[in-house]
């Protein structure tokens, strides 16, 4: 800090004695022509010596960003000539943009991403993307003046090589007008009269042209992508869609919402993995464990607890019945009322265009249509354990059938993974009666959250009966006296874990494979790779979903399509990138979890400044009165202002609550709003206008409310 205030010190002190000696009038054009022979004859007389100083006052005025500039680039014309007046001022006004630059970033840029991180990232990736382009379109047009030019993109994430190379070429076309303007310095009444209207409408042409090569690029890169495809003379959809999970569902529906020729194709079950195997059944078995855990808990609302008793054949007779309620909302037959064809069967792309489906009865058909959107999903990793197939385990995917195999819930039940679902499914079974080991190789729990959310959920699964160890990498699987076992290494050594069944719950992986994307080259590794509008290697091929990521959400995976349909559809008018603004996540542990945006421990990875306001669930009524106080709401705001950068809740209904806060971040709402809505009493929902309150009074005016006081105690003391 000692540093760059001695530099801007120094920056100042230069500038001032610039204004104070008179510098701006010695650099004005009538000085420069009344003083013209002078400087001719010198520059004749040492020519070197003339061109190097002429070259460092040039590049110091730049630097300092002095006014100046135009008049020097005139003189450099009219002491050097064309072509040696040129190259002085060009690489002399470049490197002295660069100094400028490179002071802007090292005395302001670390305070500003102290204090604006999240906009100057979302500046930044941009930057990084198409800063070039922008800057060399900035630099030919000549309205935009230079010094702020460079004193701006000093902040942001712009490479110091790229800048000056940017510099260098795009001021070159000014800077040759100047110079050969200066040629006929003698001429020249007034700088008004060195660009003409005419040539400042060329010169800001030229600043259309990066965005013009720019769509050539594009365009010469979209036919080396088609090139070897030949492309259909008609199509046969508009529209085809792979796969029918929450991400294929919306595509279509979209699509046919406007009228879309479109097919929609699924090898498996309608409503993908969340509603088969992922959040519909694992919600129906959480609310079973919930209703158990309320019996035995009884006591908190005055009655009397009982251990409760079930038919497990019932509970998962419920959790299926749950999945055959919900499925109409995802069917055939709904889809194709909608105006969808849909069609079974496993889909391949064999072109960029042509989509071929083989049926389960061994039919193929070919459909060629204008756009693709690639919904394939994801499936659970396994990951390399030995022993691991002949002990045998179960997925997300395989659970639910197994579990209708049981009278019981498993008595023994081992959880590899501390994610949300292991957190989940763990504290589930626990509470219906399986004796629950958990085992999870990082130092937490839940590692995405802040710790004290790890270490809460920690508690509460504890509590209800998991045995939980983390810390601990999965070695081997086997059998010990024909029982299964788990080996563990934890920093006791090696731990044997006996279980009878094993559910792993590592995480998921995209579906890629079989789908075509090898042949045609489409970019992928563990997701699909796509751009900003969610398309593929081909511009007409979109991705949505688990199979893109970064998020494995089932609303993630809506918001998305919505997305890819569109631009899909009518990305020839207008594209839309996808927004991952204020994207909320819920853990179905209870008490619940949720979030949106930034919590504490990615503001510090991120260098993001931020102040904290806390508000505990045991203040708010509707918690004491149901006995459910356990939990708190985190909101993280930006210093000294309420704008939300994200928020954590921890508590009962905290999926519900997170739902005000998401609608404020997405809409630039900050905390003073939601403590000026009227808020239901007494309901969950006023814990947030509570936090929102805390947060003011935290900010309360101490001055004014001082004169406040006085105030009063004058008006009390009137007659």
């Amino acid at each position: 800090m000692p540093v760059r205030i001695a530099l801007l010190s120094a920056v100042g002190l230069a500038i001032v004695a610039f204004l104070v000696f008179g510098g701006p009038q010695a650099l004005s054009l009538s000085s420069l022509q009344a003083h013209f022979a002078d400087w001719h004859a010198w520059r004749t007389a040492s020519p070197f010596e003339a061109a190097g100083l002429f070259f460092a006052a040039y590049v110091a005025l730049t630097a300092l960003s002095l006014p100046g500039a135009l008049v020097l680039t005139l003189a450099a014309g009219a002491l050097f000539g064309l072509l040696w007046g040129t190259v002085l001022a060009s690489f002399a006004s470049s490197l002295g943009a660069l100094l400028a630059f490179l002071m802007s970033r090292f005395v302001f840029r670390n305070w500003l991403s102290q204090r604006f991180a999240q906009r100057l990232a979302a500046i930044d990736t941009g930057i990084r993307r198409e800063g070039a382009w922008y800057l060399f379109a900035l630099r030919l047009v000549p309205v935009f003046p230079y010094v702020l030019i460079n004193l701006l993109m000093g902040l942001t994430a712009m490479p110091a090589r790229t800048f000056y190379w940017v510099s260098q070429v795009a001021m070159l076309a000014g800077t040759l007008v100047y110079v050969n303007a200066g040629t006929q310095l003698a001429h020249i009444e007034g700088l008004s009269g060195i660009v003409s209207p005419a040539l400042l409408g060329s010169l800001a042409l030229l600043g259309v042209f990066p965005f013009v090569a720019k769509r050539a690029l594009a365009w010469q890169q979209r036919r080396r992508v088609y090139a070897r495809w030949p492309r259909p003379q008609r199509f046969d959809r508009n529209l085809v869609v792979i796969g029918a999970g929450a991400a294929g569902l919306v595509s279509a529906f979209i699509a046919a919402a406007v009228k879309a020729q479109v097919t929609l194709i699924e090898a498996h079950e309608m409503g993908g993995d969340c509603l088969n195997y992922g959040c519909v059944p694992s919600k129906a078995l959480i609310a079973a464990g919930r209703q158990a855990q309320r019996m035995r808990t009884a006591d908190r609302v005055g009655l009397t607890p009982v251990d409760p008793s079930f038919s497990f054949r019932a509970v998962v007779a419920r959790v299926h019945e749950a999945i055959r309620t919900i499925a109409p909302h995802d069917s055939v037959e709904r889809y194709t009322a909608l105006g969808v064809d849909v069609r079974r069967g496993h889909a391949r792309l064999i072109d960029p265009w042509t989509v071929e489906i083989s049926t389960p009865g061994g039919r193929r058909e070919a459909l060629t249509a204008r756009a693709i959107v690639l919904a394939t999903g994801a499936r659970p990793i396994v990951p390399p354990l030995p022993g691991l197939d002949e002990v045998g385990y179960l997925t997300s995917d395989t659970l639910w059938a197994r579990l209708a195999e049981l009278d019981a819930p498993p008595r023994r039940l081992l959880v590899l993974g501390g994610g949300p679902l292991g957190c989940e499914l763990a504290q589930a079974f626990a509470r219906l009666g399986s004796e629950v080991t958990q085992v999870e190789m990082a130092e937490r729990l839940m590692i995405r959250e802040d710790p004290e959310v790890s270490t809460f959920v920690r508690e509460r699964l504890e509590r209800d009966g998991v045995r939980v160890l983390t810390a601990h990498q999965a070695l081997r699987a086997g059998r010990a006296d024909d029982k299964k076992e788990l080996v563990v290494m934890g920093a006791e050594g090696e731990l044997a874990l006996p279980f009878d069944e094993m559910l792993v719950a590592v995480g998921r992986q995209a579906r890629l494979e079989g789908y075509g994307l090898e042949a045609l080259g489409i970019d992928f590794t563990r997701t699909i790779a796509t751009n900003d509008y969610l398309e593929t290697r081909y511009p007409h091929i979109y991705a949505a979903g688990d199979v893109v990521g970064p998020y494995q959400f089932t609303h993630a995976a809506g918001h998305q399509a919505w997305y890819a349909a569109v631009n899909a559809l009518f990305g020839g008018l207008r594209k839309f990138k996808v927004d991952y603004a204020a994207m909320p996540w819920v853990t179905f542990v209870d008490p619940e979890v949720a979030r949106v945006g930034l919590n504490e421990q990615d503001a510090r990875t991120g260098g993001v400044a931020y102040e904290v306001t806390r508000y505990a669930l045991d203040d708010l009524d509707r918690a004491i009165a149901e006995g459910e106080t356990e939990g708190f709401i985190k909101v993280l705001t930006v210093p000294g202002k309420d704008r939300i950068l994200g928020v954590t809740l921890v508590g009962a209904h905290a999926g519900e609550l997170l739902g005000e806060f998401v609608l404020a971040m997405k809409h630039g709402l900050g905390l003073n709003k939601i403590l000026n809505t009227v808020h239901a009493y007494p309901t969950w929902v006023e814990a947030n206008k509570a936090t929102a309150g805390a947060w003011r009074r935290a900010h309360a005016p101490a001055g004014v409310l001082r004169w406040v006081a006085r105030y009063h105690a004058w008006l009390r003391g009137r007659a």
